[in-house]
């Protein structure tokens, strides 16, 4: 079968649990949010934009209504953020975002996902200095150009703005992640968004060949089987998985 048959095997392994580890992500950063900031939405928009987000995921309400119900007792889990980097399979760049309850048990985890791929994990800085940090939007339901006179109207300050077919994408500053959304919101328009959120952005993506796409999808399975594993930002050019 073949380098492509283990490409695509790889590529199912890595989205198999998809829903559980969904739930898992949400579910913490929403018990941190509401445990910090309290429990109603209202008044906590950092709660507010996770709820909003978590539903655009299609995380069930009983999820949400009990990681916020949790956060009432004052007593549980303490979550901290821990971010590590480094070079993947072929050279590509990896950070890899957790929130954990115990930062030994978290980094020994993420070392032998690196280590398991042949991969390296470097410190903290070693290739973040190649991604941009900042607020990333895309949406449907209005234009370029719509966007960008809502945007002005609002006094609203973008680093970029482009379209791509009927999908709008904004980049901004990380802080004006909410003022962006609520400038296109108050249009009154029926927006459709698929990502609203701060992010790590490459400067540059690179294509591996098929032996090294086997070991990054490795990788991305590896780090999605942990509990603490948030999110994990790349900068490979991902083929379509149907050409194989």
């Amino acid at each position: 079968m073949g380098r492509a048959h283990e490409v695509r095997a790889s590529k199912m392994e890595k989205t198999s649990g998809q829903k559980s580890k969904l739930y898992s992500k949400f579910g913490k950063e929403i018990y941190m949010a509401a445990k910090e900031g309290g429990t109603d939405p209202d008044s906590n928009l950092t709660l507010r934009r996770l709820i909003e987000r978590a539903k655009q995921a299609q995380v069930p309400g009983d999820v949400i209504k009990r990681n916020i119900e949790k956060s009432k007792g004052g007593i549980g889990e303490d979550y901290s953020p821990a971010k590590y980097e480094g070079y993947g399979p072929g050279g590509c760049t990896l950070i890899v975002d957790c929130l954990t309850d115990n930062v030994n048990r978290t980094f020994g985890e993420v070392r032998t996902c690196f280590t398991k791929t042949g991969s390296k994990l470097g410190v903290s800085g070693s290739v973040s200095y190649l991604y941009t940090y900042c607020a990333h939007i895309s949406f449907s339901g209005m234009t370029e150009d719509e966007a960008l006179e809502a945007l002005m109207n609002n006094d609203c300050e973008v680093t970029d703005i482009e379209s791509d077919e009927d999908v709008v994408i904004i980049t901004g500053e990380p802080g004006d992640l909410d003022h962006i959304k609520d400038s296109l919101v108050a249009t009154g328009k029926e927006l459709t968004f698929f990502e609203d959120q701060v992010t790590y952005v490459p400067n540059d993506r690179i294509v591996l060949d098929e032996d090294h796409l086997v070991q990054f999808y490795r990788f991305l399975a590896l780090a999605d089987d942990l509990d603490d594993v948030q999110e994990v930002y790349h900068n490979v050019n991902l083929p379509d998985v149907d050409q194989y």
